[in-house]
This record gives C-alpha cells, structure tokens and sequence, in this order.
C-alpha cells in the first residue's frame, strides 16, 4: 500500500475576507506551494475518498471511506469490513452503548457490536440503501439520513420520512422490500439527507440536498435566510456557546438563536468544533481546490471573525476530528491527512 506522506501549506495571507451580515464577501486568496513538510503514517490504511472519521470510547480511530471501513488502534490499521461488505461507505457512528454503525452506498447500514456485524437495509424497512449520515438523538433513537430521505430506528422498527425537493415528511407507505438491490442506479436522483444534529433545546436539524429543517417531534419547517430556504446544506453543528453553524454551496453562516449571519460565500463542506473551542472547517477556494481553515475561539464573539487557512491545495477535504493527543485529522480524495496543529504557525 502507498505510504501517505502529508504536506501541509504555511500559507503568507489570510485565508477569506469575512462580512458582516448580507454584504459584499471577498473570497481567500489562493494558498502558496507548501514550505514545510510533517511526516506522516506509512499504513495499510485507507487509500480513497475518506468520508468521516471518530474516535471511540477506547481511544481507536474509525475512518469510513470508499474502500472499506478501517480501524486504527495507534499503531495498525485494520480493514474491518472486507469480508462483509463490498459497498463504499459514507458515514458512521459510535452510539450510547458503544455499538458501531457504518452507512454504505447500495447495501444500507451494519451495526458492529465488537464481535460481529449485523446489516439493516430495504428488506428491514430502512427508507434507503445509500445512508449518508447517522446520527444518535438524546432518547436513544438513531437516525439514518439516506438518499431519498429519514429512517429513525428504536431498537425495534424504523419510522421513515420522505424528502422531496421542497418538502420533508413521515411516510408511513414505506415497507420493507424483498431483495431490493444493493447496487446504486448510475442515474439516480440524489436527494440527500447530508447532515444531522440536535441542539440544546431538543430540536432536531437536518442539511439536504433540498431544503434545511428543523424537527420539534411533530413537524419539519424549513430554515430561512432573508425570506429564502437554505439549499444543498452539506453541514452543521452546534458550538458549545450554543451558536449553530451551517455551510454548504451558499456558503458559511452562523444563527444565534434569531437571526443568520454570512461568513464567507464559499462552498462548505465539513465544519467542526475542537476541545478548545476552535471552529474548523473545509471550503473550496477561488482557485476550485480546497483548503481546510481555522476560526480561533477568541475571535469568535467578534462581529467579523477570521479564518486563516491551515492546508490548501486539496482536492477535496471531508471529515474533521480532533483525536485524544490533539492531533487533528481530516478525509481526502486519497485516504486521509493528519497533523499536531501546534507545530502550524498562526499567521
């Protein structure tokens, strides 16, 4: 296998110009050539399009990619599901009682209770084979954003929401199908469900493809900017002072409670929060690579906050996380990337 070998950008400007809300944004300036090289893992790790990573409770990193779902124990990759799935896989998650979910494309989800896998898909009710994003809400329920839609899974039965372009809602019609496939049409309609969150109030949030909703347990009603609907969300998160932060192709926004704010008109694509507070987050640049950047804490309360890029020249950048020793990590189009973000310059 390749060895992955990470070149990180120290970049000579600041990474975007920020405006205040509903005015002119002026985009990053493109990232120089890397001056400085940190070494990376040589691993029999994943080597395609890494799409989301965690650390569980053990301390071992999961990397959800194109090629497998991959467990790392911090010296040795394990490629976890070659035996049970030839599937590319999108999203995954360590729920309350440490149990593993992986989200596939085509052969729905496998949950991993440590010893072996169990797979959920069409044939059990789940609205979907092509599962993008699974979430854990505060009952214990999981949630499975799919293509075409919700499953919310009790531990017993799923109950399924249908999305449409301009609509989310419970569709009790959805049965579970005998032997619906597991290969993905290449000309499928792709209505995703990219993102879920719930904020300390209990609602739930959810990016599609189509719309962006909030869900009270009773009825989703799409989030609006200035009289419009936020479209193709592909993230968000809830920081710890409660702000809620979206991105997606109209870029970057923070909502505190009332009102929208634009930060940047790139696209996003990941956004994250670390222990101390910092927002990180994955967005093209002007020049159509992507570049993974940093919001520092300390300028988050200020009406305009900076964000400096940390690595550009990539081709795409996915999941982010902060592992225990503080080193963060984040998905590639080719495996993944990490670095001690202590060793970067703040320029």
């Amino acid at each position: 296998m390749k060895n992955h070998s990470l070149t990180f950008s120290l970049l000579l400007a600041l990474s975007l110009s920020f405006s205040c809300k509903q005015a002119a944004q002026t985009e990053s300036s493109n990232p120089t050539e890397p001056s400085e090289q940190i070494q990376g893992l040589a691993t029999n790790g994943p080597e395609t399009i890494t799409r989301n990573m965690l650390q569980d409770q053990a301390g071992d990193i999961w990397f959800a990619a194109f090629d497998g779902v991959f467990r790392y124990d911090g010296t040795t990759f394990t490629q976890m599901t070659s035996e049970v799935s030839s599937n590319r896989f999108f999203s995954l998650l360590e729920d309350s009682k440490g149990n593993k979910w992986f989200g596939s494309v085509g052969g729905g989800v496998f949950r991993y209770d440590g010893k072996s896998f169990e797979n959920f898909n069409q044939n059990n009710g789940l609205i979907g084979n092509e599962i993008v994003s699974i979430f854990e809400d505060s009952s214990g329920s999981i949630w499975f954003g799919a293509n075409g839609g919700l499953s919310r899974y009790d531990g017993k039965a799923f109950q399924n929401f249908k999305l449409t372009p301009d609509a989310l809602y419970e569709d009790s019609s959805v049965k579970p199908r005998i032997n619906p496939g597991t290969e993905v049409a290449p000309n499928r309609v792709v209505l995703e469900v990219n993102a879920i969150m719930e904020d300390k109030q209990g609602t739930l949030w959810f990016a599609t493809r189509g719309f962006t909703y909030r869900y009270d347990g009773s009825s989703f009603t799409p989030m609006l900017h200035d009289g419009k609907h936020f479209t193709n969300a592909r993230h968000l998160i809830q920081d710890k002072s409660g702000t809620i932060w979206l991105g997606g192709q109209e870029g970057l926004w923070r909502f505190d409670g009332e009102d929208f704010t634009k930060l940047s008109n790139a696209f996003t694509g990941f956004i994250y929060e670390d222990r101390a507070g910092n927002i990180w987050i994955s967005s093209e640049t002007t020049d159509k690579t992507w570049a993974l950047s940093r919001f520092d804490q300390k300028s988050l309360s200020q009406e305009n906050p900076i964000a400096k890029i940390i690595q550009g020249k990539e081709g795409m950048i996915f999941g982010i996380l902060e592992a225990n020793d503080g080193e963060i990590w984040y998905g590639t189009l080719e495996g993944f990337r990490r670095f001690d973000p202590k060793a970067i310059p703040v320029l």
